[in-house]
């Protein structure tokens, strides 16, 4: 089954979300393990620096996945 352009964004996007939550989490543990006090505004912005990369990263890489499988039905 093939995946649509929107479909791909909508995925990348869901796992960009789910992400930046566990990301935020993730770091409001595991910074003052080393020392890091920050609070949430920090923690958030941080988060929010990695979300565009992740979102490209996420997206071309499906997009590419999915050329290869329609590349490999061709042959």
């Amino acid at each position: 089954m093939k995946q649509s352009r929107t479909m791909s964004m909508v995925e990348a996007v869901t796992n960009v979300v789910v992400g930046y939550v566990l990301a935020i989490a993730t770091q409001i543990v595991v910074f003052p393990w080393f020392g890091i006090e920050t609070g949430l505004a920090e923690h958030m912005t941080i988060g929010l620096a990695f979300v565009g990369v992740s979102l490209a990263r996420g997206y071309l890489l499906r997009r590419l996945f999915e050329a290869l499988r329609v590349r490999s039905r061709l042959h």
